[in-house]
Parts: structure tokens; sequence; C-alpha cells
């Protein structure tokens, strides 16, 4: 997502909006922080993956607000700057966030796109809201079924998918191990995974999804069975699957079957 590529399509000029806005889930109030490039296009809503941020997607906000469209990225409860609740990570809640968003911002029938785990909360959301977007747009994820394999269980997953702990790490050596992990990852792209972190005034840094709040949303995950929520959907969906040979545990897990 962040390798070199010709940029002839992603004007550096065209920068996003950053505002927060307040929403009423159900139950609570919160305040989601999002990145929006306006436009007066169709509207497209751009979700992160776990232990992300909305960054992930400035890129490809950059080539779609050059063609005129509006795009919308999203920092997810407990992510990046967006408000950190200690529950409702489970996807109906967090699809439900998405939704009081959208009717916040008055945005109708959108293109939604989620990566990773952002793509098994579109599929909530287009199964929980059936006729709110246009289309469903599913990056390396919304198939991810964590039981699929025979022989795994809740308790190998929480092992094999639990976090590196980071907290206390500089942030100079964390971005040079993000360099040297990625070497093909443009600057931009390293900032973006930079900003999944918060900064210390000691030069460390801290994740701003908490392990706690993270093994929430695996366990959510874990429970899921995107099969069962495909017959729900009743708007039209892309898959893209991506492949990430460097990662055989992640790979294996999440292969649809």
């Amino acid at each position: 997502m962040f390798r070199q590529q010709a940029d002839k399509h992603h004007p550096q000029a065209i920068q996003p909006v950053e505002h927060w806005v307040a929403i009423r889930a159900p139950g609570e109030a919160l305040r989601l922080h999002v990145l929006e490039w306006p436009g007066a296009g169709q509207p497209f809503v751009l979700l992160h993956g776990l232990a992300s941020n909305a960054n992930t997607w400035s890129a490809v906000g950059r080539t779609l607000a050059a063609q005129g469209y509006r795009v919308l990225a999203v920092d997810q409860r407990g992510h990046g700057r967006s408000d950190k609740p200690d529950t409702g990570y489970d996807f109906e809640t967090v699809a439900d966030d998405l939704h009081c968003l959208l009717e916040a911002l008055a945005v109708e029938s959108p293109v939604i796109a989620g990566q990773s785990w952002g793509g098994n909360v579109v599929l909530a959301y287009g199964a929980r809201h059936q006729r709110s977007a246009r289309r469903l747009i599913l990056v390396d994820g919304g198939f991810l079924d964590l039981q699929s394999r025979p022989d795994m269980t809740w308790e190998r997953t929480a092992t094999e998918l639990r976090p590196p702990p980071l907290t206390g790490t500089l942030r100079a050596a964390l971005a040079q191990r993000i360099q040297v992990m990625h070497t093909d990852w443009t600057e931009e792209g390293i900032a973006a995974t930079l900003g999944n972190f918060e900064h210390l005034p000691d030069g460390t840094v801290r994740p701003w999804l908490t392990l706690e709040r993270h093994m929430q949303i695996l366990r959510a995950l874990w429970e899921q069975r995107p099969a069962a929520l495909y017959p729900l959907i009743q708007r039209p969906v892309t898959i893209v699957v991506a492949e990430d040979g460097s990662n055989p545990t992640w790979l294996e897990a999440s292969a649809p079957r």
C-alpha cells in the first residue's frame, strides 16, 4: 500500500481537511477523527485496519480527490486521534459508529472501502445497514475467518496475533526498523505507520490502540463468521486480495476458504 509508484495522480497540493466529528452511537457519545478531501463527486469512505490509522489512505485519498470525489478517511474508535472508550469494539458497535458518522456528515450512498480488519467492518456494516452504501470494497479483508482452520483455537489466535510490545520504543529506532523491513515504502508510508503511535515527550512511542482494546477487537474478529454475513449484503461488492509472503501465519489464517 505504501510502495514507491508514479505520483502523477497524487498532487501533493491536495491536502485533507482535518476535523473531529461528534456522534451519538447507541448508548454513548463519541468523537471520531476524520481526514476529508472535499469534492462534489461520489463520496468515498475509507476505513483502516487493526491498530492502524486514517493516514494509511492518504495516497488513495489524494488520487480520488484529484478526480473530483469527496473522500473521508476515518480513525475508528480506539485508534489514532479518535476517542478511546474501554468498550464497544464488537463489529455491531463499530458499524453503528460509521453509520452515525455518515449521518452526522450528511454522506449519502457512499462507496465504503476497508482494509484488513477494516474490510470486516465494512462487511458488518453492509449486513447491518443494508441499503446505506452504494458499493462495498473489501481490501485484504472482509473474508478473514480466523476459525476456518480446523486446528485454530481462540487461545492460539490470541497468542499468534498478539501485537508486539512496542511501548517505550524510541521513535527513531522504530522508524529505522520499518525502513529496514519495508525498503520499497515511501517516506509517506513510513510516516503513516508511525501515526499508529502516540509520540511521547521523551522520544518514545505508545500505540494509540491499547493492548486490552486490541485484544477485544481480535476476539470480535475471531467470533465473526463472514460466510454467514454474505447473504445479507444487498449492494455490489469488490474484493481485493493481497498476499504477504513475509507473514505466513497471517497469510494462512486469512486465506479465503
